[in-house]
């Protein structure tokens, strides 16, 4: 029987892509969005995760790609909103997803959790400052949830990628895209698709010691 992976954030940008080459692996890929997806889910909503996660009973790997960038500018023009919209979407989406389907992959003895991060969770982005932030805590999340599963054969892992070529970054403001992918060595934005690539091999059979640890995809941009 083919596995099911649960892909937030599928509709569109890595999350999308991470769900084609899923599928192409021979899962049965069920997205979740929104709009656009084949669930509809709020993601920084506990009820709707639970029912979703009642509907469609196990789920063997799981892609937290549901995000969003948050605003952009300095640290204190930050409105409390934002900042708590932010966390909501990218923090605590991710730990409510973790803790409804964690416990199932436990049970069964083979899980795979992949945790879209970010370089800014490690280098942190000026004018970016709430997604590091958040970022950042998706990185702490994984490491710790990584160690407290490292024996029930479910490993979690999370992807930290540069900036993407995805609706996302294309929202984003003109100078702060540019100014990111100048920090690039490769001198390019990376695309989704090779990101799908790293997520879909650590979802995998083929992925049998690594938890709790952070994929750079960055075009060399990362410093450690």
């Amino acid at each position: 029987m083919a596995r099911t992976a649960l892909v937030t954030g599928g509709a569109s940008g890595i999350g999308l892509a991470c769900a084609k080459r899923l599928a192409a692996d021979g899962l049965r890929v069920v997205t979740a969005d929104l709009v656009g997806a084949d669930l509809r889910l709020d993601v920084t909503s506990s009820a709707e995760v639970g029912a979703a996660v009642a509907e469609l009973g196990p789920v063997d790997v799981l892609v937290n790609s549901a995000g969003v960038l948050g605003p952009a500018g300095p640290l204190a023009s930050v409105n409390d909103a934002e900042w708590a919209h932010t966390f909501a979407v990218n923090v605590t989406g991710t730990f409510h997803l973790c803790r409804a389907l964690t416990p199932g992959m436990v049970e069964r003895g083979w899980g795979r959790v992949v945790n879209l991060a970010s370089i800014a969770g490690k280098e942190g982005n000026p004018g970016l400052a709430v997604y590091s932030a958040t970022k950042a805590a998706v990185i702490g999340l994984t490491k710790a949830l990584g160690k407290e599963l490292a024996t029930t054969g479910v490993l979690v892992n999370a992807i930290a990628p540069a900036v993407i070529e995805t609706p996302m970054s294309a929202g984003s403001p003109p100078e702060v895209i540019a100014r990111l992918a100048g920090l690039i060595p490769m001198g390019r934005l990376g695309q989704p698709d090779e990101v799908a690539e790293l997520a879909t091999w650590l979802a995998s059979d083929r992925c049998t010691f690594s938890t709790g640890a952070v994929y750079d995809i960055s075009g060399g941009r990362a410093t450690y």
